[in-house]
């Protein structure tokens, strides 16, 4: 119990109470007492290098997919390889039965030197070249084309004897057309099929004709044009003859002349074709060859040819290895910043979320991931980033988490691959939410509450956490935003798990509390819902316990900060954004008052006090200072503030005394709540802080006259400190303060009445109180302010006539009215002054 001379003064006076509060009470309250934080978003470093993981990332090197990798033509599959022919076979339902004997029977085999053996030789020979060196440079040395010619000789050798080999080799149109020359000096049909003399079908000739395909596969050349001419129709192989085939060996010979520009530019031409014959996607019969074709040129090593040969690719639909082999492609080519130019150039981007949006992203996981990677990083870029949001990339996005979700519902058991994606995922739309104008994108699809989903499934991924946590503090520093998360019930439950889950991870850390200040700061429906989740405050204050320990037990080398460098180290801005959302939390009254009845939480504030400086860490001690205001607002019993209120005094007093006028303003608040108690005012008088409170008024900023009037208030409320104020100069600045703000600021000027009302206490001359100068300049000065159409000239209109208008009704009128008629009362030397 505090005894007499502690308890608290009353206000000197108490308005008329209304039923609804006016806007000027609302404006009084929140200038007077509680205040809610602002402070600056956590900082995120650019990252040096484009990387599928950053350095900041929990997955371990031997948990991660590569970076980078080398592609070759070997690299990518034969295309899909036979065209469909549209029946369905029926399975033999003979069973083959092994001889009983051991002794199996030996096959006949070939004499030596039988055209069979060459021809066997000769084919295994070319299959193994084909597939060890990728049809580029073949096994003796020779190049593509002399292979070619000796190619050439060899069968023309075999056809004088009735024999060809299959041909497993990635030929040319041209090619084909020279072995076709071959065949018919040979004398072979190279007819589809040939006919009995009964004129039934035989078995189609193995000669190719002039038209035919290149082999895929075990598929000969002349099996797949016997297929294909079964299949296309005439138009087809004329367009094929006449628009497609002649970009195919401009392909080759601009591959043997290794022209680059010319490889561009037909790779623009053949997907121009294309695209004019409806042969895009699988819809070409011949989709094979063109896929062998350009596969072949992969290993060129141009960026920009690699781009123009992923677009056409993708845009004959591949799949499979090839799909995943193309997305490594792009993403290897996106990885250098210098290649953002070309994807500036080229609609590849368009073709990347087409694979988002049409493939199924479990299927192609690890595709998916290099495509997502590619994206991600082309988001770094200010141009492509623009570009993106021009395009349904968030509509896309957001849909493929919903997908990802509804396949892994089981939370936290999705494949590693899939896990992967999604950290390229949302890394992308954290950075499509750094562009305001993507806000109405991401309300319209309800990307908010998609993305608490996806941290519900993914609370164990400290990358998933982090890149949400990231998305949702740029987000919520917007007020729709923020509305659209708060109206989100179960993020709060969802982000003390968060908070729980991983409490050392600080980029997480840091994120998730400033959004919950963001929630906090205007909504208290989100206090509420925020304070009754089990555990809240305990989580908050246990976090605030940690890095106040880290803080403190920092090296000083980490603590140091140069002149230049304004941001606060990532420990630091964590306590910051703590504090910050314990202040906002302390608005509700019932949430302050078990605040300020908190040992663990009041003693941690003072902690901070103690051994942090303004000038070293203004934000951090300004944020703590205003917490303890908001909490001094709470002085019941239970009130550790109230109980400890000499002991912050004495913490205040360092910050009184530095240059920072924020920190000044923001003590002289507490002070103005503390100074209700005796023995506080004591305090005040014996370490001369009221000298400093008088000399505040001269500040021409009106927030810190107004927070010195309030501490003046209760100390001219003390009979024993009239007098001391009244020597260091306090009635003639209260005056001077009285003139320069009262028009322009109502209540300011109804404070500075307040504080004359109780300077008049049990007064005899007003002249003896307050000075005879200072008398007649309150009797020129209050008639004025008291007149309405002097008071509220021509120069406000609209709301903010509205707004001034009820300042001067509740704030200032009532008072300075009152304080008038004392002063006349008690002047009875002076004239009475005209009505």
């Amino acid at each position: 119990m505090h005894s007499s001379r502690d308890k608290k003064s009353d206000p000197f006076y108490k308005p008329p109470t209304s039923v609804q509060k006016t806007s000027a009470e609302i404006i009084n309250e929140a200038r007077n007492a509680l205040r809610t934080l602002r402070t600056q978003r956590p900082f995120t470093p650019r990252e040096d290098q484009r990387k599928l993981f950053g350095p900041t990332s929990s997955r371990t090197l031997d948990n991660r997919p590569p970076s980078s990798f080398s592609l070759h033509t070997s690299s990518f599959e034969s295309p899909d390889s036979r065209p469909v022919s549209g029946a369905r076979l029926i399975p033999l339902s003979y069973t083959p039965k092994l001889p009983e004997d051991d002794r199996a029977p030996t096959p006949p085999q070939p004499r030596p030197g039988s055209a069979c053996v060459r021809r066997a030789s000769i084919t295994r020979a070319r299959l193994f070249r084909t597939r060890s060196q990728g049809n580029l440079v073949l096994d003796n040395g020779l190049h593509a084309d002399e292979a070619k010619e000796r190619q050439s000789s060899e069968e023309a050798s075999l056809a004088s004897k009735g024999s060809f080999a299959e041909d497993f080799s990635d030929s040319s149109c041209y090619n084909t057309e020279q072995q076709c020359k071959v065949m018919e000096r040979s004398g072979t049909s190279h007819n589809k099929s040939e006919r009995d003399p009964n004129g039934s079908k035989t078995r189609p000739s193995s000669c190719p004709n002039k038209s035919e395909n290149i082999a895929v596969g075990s598929k000969t050349g002349c099996e797949l044009e016997s297929t294909l001419n079964d299949t296309e129709t005439e138009e087809e192989t004329h367009f094929w003859n006449v628009k497609i085939c002649p970009v195919l060996q401009g392909l080759e010979t601009a591959h043997k002349g290794r022209n680059l520009e010319d490889l561009c530019n037909l790779c623009a031409q053949l997907h121009k074709a294309l695209e004019d014959g409806n042969m895009l996607g699988k819809r070409c019969k011949r989709r094979a060859l063109i896929l062998k074709t350009v596969f072949k040129l992969v290993e060129m090593g141009s960026d920009k040819l690699g781009l123009s040969l992923a677009k056409l690719i993708l845009a004959l639909k591949v799949s499979g290895k090839n799909l995943l082999n193309i997305c490594k492609l792009i993403f290897k080519i996106s990885r250098s910043e210098n290649n953002d130019c070309l994807f500036q150039n080229n609609s590849i981007i368009d073709s990347l979320l087409e694979v988002l949006q049409g493939e199924d992203a479990q299927a192609n996981s690890e595709a998916f991931l290099y495509c997502m990677g590619a994206v991600k990083f082309l988001s770094g870029n200010a141009v492509l980033l623009n570009d993106l949001l021009r395009k349904p990339a968030v509509e896309i996005l957001v849909e493929l988490i919903k997908q990802i979700i509804s396949v892994n519902k089981a939370p936290d058991m999705g494949s590693s691959n899939v896990g992967h994606l999604l950290v390229q995922l949302t890394a992308t739309l954290r950075n499509l939410a750094e562009l305001p104008q993507s806000r109405p994108t991401f309300l319209q699809r309800n990307a908010l509450p998609e993305l608490c989903a996806l941290l519900e499934h993914h609370v164990c991924d400290k990358d998933i956490c982090t890149n949400v946590s990231r998305i949702f503090s740029k987000l919520s520093s917007y007020n729709d935003c923020c509305t659209a998360l708060a109206d989100c019930s179960r993020c709060y439950a969802l982000f003390l798990s968060v908070l729980n889950k991983h409490p050392q991870k600080q980029d997480l850390v840091v994120r998730m509390v400033f959004t919950l200040g963001n929630l906090t700061a205007k909504n208290s429906k989100a206090r509420e819902q925020f304070y009754e989740q089990r555990g809240s405050i305990t989580t908050l204050l246990s976090l605030l316990h940690t890095y106040c320990g880290l803080d403190m037990n920092a090296e000083q080398s980490e603590k140091e900060k140069t002149k230049d460098q304004k941001r606060p180290c990532e420990t630091e801005d964590i306590l910051i954004k703590l504090i910050r959302l314990l202040a906002n939390l302390s608005i509700h009254p019932t949430i302050g008052t078990d605040l300020a009845a908190n040992h663990r939480c009041v003693a941690l504030l003072m902690k901070i006090l103690e051994y942090k400086l303004v000038d070293e860490c203004e934000e951090l001690v300004i944020n703590t200072v205003a917490t303890i205001n908001n909490l001094s607002y709470y002085q019941d019993d239970d009130s550790v503030i109230t109980d400890r209120r000499l002991q912050i005094s004495e913490l205040l007093l360092k910050v009184l005394l530095c240059n920072n006028m924020d920190g000044i303003l923001e003590a002289a608040r507490v002070f103005g709540n503390l100074t209700r108690y005796q023995d506080v005012r004591d305090f005040i008088e014996e370490k001369s802080v009221y000298k400093f409170m008088v000399a505040l008024l001269d500040a021409k900023h009106q927030d810190v006259c107004f927070s010195a009037c309030g501490v003046l208030i209760n100390l001219a409320a003390d009979r024993s400190k009239r007098a001391s104020l009244k020597e260091e100069g306090g009635i003639k600045k209260l005056v001077d303060c009285l003139r320069d703000f009262g028009p322009s600021d109502w209540q300011l000027a109804g404070l500075v009445c307040k504080a004359f009302w109780n300077f008049s206490e049990n007064i005899t001359d007003a002249s003896l109180c307050f000075g005879s100068e200072e008398t007649n300049a309150l009797l020129e000065l209050l008639p004025s302010f008291l007149d309405e159409q002097v008071a509220l000239d021509c120069r406000w209109s609209g709301d903010l006539l509205e707004y001034h208008k009820a300042c001067w009704e509740m704030e200032f009128k009532p008072v300075a009215m009152q304080l008038l008629d004392r002063i006349k009362k008690h002047c009875s030397y002076l004239e009475p002054l005209p009505m």
